[in-house]
């Protein structure tokens, strides 16, 4: 659930203000009047004519002297503020996401403007890190696309060479599908997580064994965890729930691969099902490489891989879409790591 803003009773001009206003009026008029009174004195003017003279020349004066204290307060507290704020509008219209309005006041209190000025900044920082993030990401997705490309091009050219044996072309042809292989899960990761971010409408749920659905996920990737000689337990509980059994058949797939990925030869992986105060709790745990606190900070980032030694082994989007995943189905999940010793992954659907 999304915090709500605190709301902030704030006043242009304050109470205070107007307090100074109303008392820089009174003494420039009231010294204007001791002028004229001084004047009338002097003067003796008692016929109505000076009389309405001078009670004209009072009024003009007052209110010349009144527009132009308004006109200055406005101006600085109105008209400038509102003219940094439309420039700064203007700049980030034009691409610069950096920047940032500054507060001027200078006091711990706070008027609309100043505040208007702290989401103004906010809203800069969301876009300049989204941008961040589509530049990122258009550099990730041409790398990982331009690899396989480039390994299955200059495969393609030595096996145009005639002096190869059936040895080297096989190992050449080998390479090449594993390059068009890797290009193929790209793909397919970049179009799922397209179709997961855009999802508006939450997929059809229907009841069914989540037990069963992880064993068949295990038994779905034994050919990764046994050519590593992987010793995968599993305590599973008889779990029935109601979700999409596609989406999170995408989740328990890519959390074993993943755990198989940083598992060294011959680790082990296990795997818990419980259920647990409404709520149905599936914790993967490996004894692999394990995270430091870097890595688990950008853990679910779009082709974020923290171990670049195993960056053949995928492309950065399975914990991505796990994320996006649970997110969606209002589920919960969280990792716990430590360097060198391993990590598990728990996921919380709530069930019943």
């Amino acid at each position: 659930m999304k915090n709500k803003r605190k709301q902030v009773k704030a006043k242009v001009i304050s109470t205070k203000e107007y307090l100074l206003l109303f008392l820089a009026t009174i003494v420039v008029c009231g010294g204007y009047s001791g002028i004229l009174l001084a004047a009338v004195k002097k003067n003796n003017a008692s016929s109505p004519s000076q009389a309405s003279l001078l009670m004209l020349g009072y009024v003009v004066f007052v209110s010349v002297t009144i527009c132009i204290i308004v006109a200055a307060f406005q101006y600085f507290r109105l008209n400038r503020p509102i003219r940094r704020l439309q420039d700064s509008a203007q700049r980030i219209t034009n691409g610069d996401f950096s920047v940032r309005l500054k507060p001027y006041l200078g006091t711990n209190k706070k008027n609309e403007i100043e505040i208007l000025y702290e989401d103004f900044n906010k809203m800069a920082e969301e876009l300049s890190t989204t941008e961040t993030l589509k530049t990122d990401f258009i550099s990730s997705v041409s790398h990982e696309i331009k690899t396989p490309i480039a390994i299955i091009e200059n495969y393609a050219s030595f096996l145009q060479s005639k002096n190869i044996d059936e040895k080297e072309r096989s190992k050449y042809i080998k390479t090449i599908i594993q390059g068009a292989r890797r290009l193929s899960e790209l793909v397919n990761d970049i179009l799922n997580m397209n179709k997961l971010e855009h999802l508006k409408i939450i997929p059809k749920e229907k009841p069914y064994s989540l037990d069963e659905q992880i064993r068949r996920c295990v038994i779905f990737s034994e050919n990764l965890w046994s050519d590593k000689k992987i010793t995968i337990s599993a305590d599973l509980n008889d779990v029935t729930i109601s979700y999409d059994e596609s989406l999170l058949e995408l989740v328990w797939n890519n959390l074993i691969s993943n755990a198989v990925k940083y598992t060294d030869a011959g680790g082990e992986i296990n795997i818990l099902l419980k259920k647990e105060e409404g709520y149905a709790i599936v914790s993967i745990r490996d004894n692999g490489c394990g995270m430091d606190e870097k890595t688990l900070h950008h853990i679910f980032d779009k082709f974020y891989q923290g171990d670049t030694s195993r960056s053949r082994e995928g492309n950065g989007l399975g914990l991505s879409m796990v994320k996006k995943i649970i997110s969606i189905l209002d589920g919960e999940i969280s990792v716990d790591s430590q360097l060198g010793i391993g990590s598990s992954f728990t996921i919380k659907l709530r069930f019943g």
